[in-house]
């Protein structure tokens, strides 16, 4: 490249690797690639090393996507009409075709420069089509235990068709209204008082009811920072399929601040639903105030929908920007609010985790049960644990050890 490159080819090159950065899951936006316009002809573009800090200065948010986004830089500005897939693999990580398989990340990036330059293809049409049922079964059981962060577009595609069949049956509870039933357990005297005025005051049979049963509101509180983004954007797909299933469940999302998307996710139509929500979140792959949403949601809304033995779940790291200010008085509240509250953290897929952070001490003590929620197989066990019925409350220590 060349510094006298004319203004509109460069800003074009820019548009195209953001594109790039956003197939293989970076979250890369306008306002990124406006940046990285501008920042380009503030330096000397002809000295790559200054052009590789620039454009990583403006256009990454997140440490864990260093390496893609160093993977992506080196192959796309060096040759972005890269040949295959399998080349692309083997010149990003340095290693001849045959060899040990890439990383999950550099599949991703493998996939996002094929899937471009396959749309510019046309397909051939002496090319027969080829079915491919072999290790079928196989392909199943690693998706359902693969990470959600390791995924790659297309087992990501996999994973939001799978999480959209799930259901959520939560354990009944007996509620204080009652309906009229032939055999019921209690006697209904004002129905068996008004059939006896119909028979000149002669009771003839006495009237009866049971109490019904409804499942208990759900209640979803989901962490959609910047450590949280990449399980919260899958994440979203399963609470857009609870929601439309099942009637009281209400969602919030929180970065910095809380906003509840209930009546967005209620449209049946799924990109609607999303694009609904991505107008009106704004603090999206942002910093964490676990507390003051916590704290907001206990007052404006906890009277609302932590009614009649409601179940909360908790979607968050607890990694807490203000340092768990205020966080262990709201979750405190919340915990004596709800009939059972659940947390959620996809940090529990590492065997070694330890509730270390000043966030995950203050909430630890006040959860019922806490549980990972990083692939297909944890979303499972998740609706298998909230259709039995809750089990006793537990103090912080039996439940870490229970955990551990």
């Amino acid at each position: 490249m060349s510094a006298a490159a004319p203004a509109g080819a460069l800003a074009a090159n820019v548009m195209h690797f953001a594109r790039l950065l956003r197939r293989a899951g970076l979250p890369v936006g306008p306002g990124e690639v406006i940046a990285a316009a501008q920042a380009l002809t503030l330096i000397d573009i002809t000295d790559r090393r200054v052009m590789h800090a620039a454009l990583r200065a403006v256009m990454l948010r997140r440490h864990e996507h260093a390496a893609m986004f160093d993977q992506a830089f080196a192959v796309f500005w060096r040759n972005p009409e890269a040949a295959t897939f399998e080349a692309l693999l083997a010149q990003m990580e340095g290693r001849s075709p045959g060899q040990e398989r890439a990383s999950p990340g550099a599949r991703r990036l493998a996939e996002a420069m094929a899937a471009a330059k396959s749309r510019d293809r046309p397909p051939d049409p002496d090319q027969p089509q080829q079915i491919d049922a072999i290790l079928t079964a196989s392909a199943q059981e690693r998706l359902e235990t693969l990470d959600f962060e390791a995924m790659s577009a297309a087992e990501i595609a996999e994973a939001k068709a799978a999480i959209g069949r799930l259901t959520l049956p939560l354990d009944e509870r007996r509620t204080r209204r009652c309906r009229a039933a032939a055999r019921g357990s209690r006697v209904d005297l004002k129905r068996t008082m008004r059939e006896a005025l119909r028979h000149s005051g002669d009771i003839l049979d006495l009237a009866r009811r049971v109490p019904i049963t409804k499942p208990p509101p759900l209640v979803v509180l989901c962490d959609i920072s910047g450590s949280m983004a990449r399980y919260a954007q899958i994440l979203l797909h399963f609470l857009h399929a609870v929601a439309n299933d099942r009637d009281r469940v209400t969602v919030f999302l929180f970065g910095t601040r809380l906003t509840n998307i209930t009546r967005q996710l209620e449209r049946r139509d799924p990109e609607i639903a999303f694009a609904q929500v991505a107008g009106i979140v704004t603090d999206w792959s942002g910093g964490t105030r676990i507390g003051e949403a916590l704290g907001d949601f206990n007052r404006l809304w906890s009277r609302r929908v932590l009614a009649q033995g409601a179940v909360v779940l908790l979607v968050t790291d607890g990694l807490d920007r203000d340092g768990a200010v205020g966080l262990a008085e709201n979750m405190a509240r919340l915990h004596r609010s709800a009939r059972r509250v659940i947390w959620l953290n996809p940090l529990l897929r590492y065997d070694g985790f330890a509730p270390k952070s000043q966030g995950a001490r203050a909430m630890l003590p006040f959860v019922d049960e806490f549980r990972p929620v990083h692939n297909l197989a944890s979303l499972r066990g998740l609706v298998t644990a909230l259709s039995s019925a809750a089990p006793p409350r537990l103090q912080a220590a039996s439940l870490w050890k229970g955990r551990a």
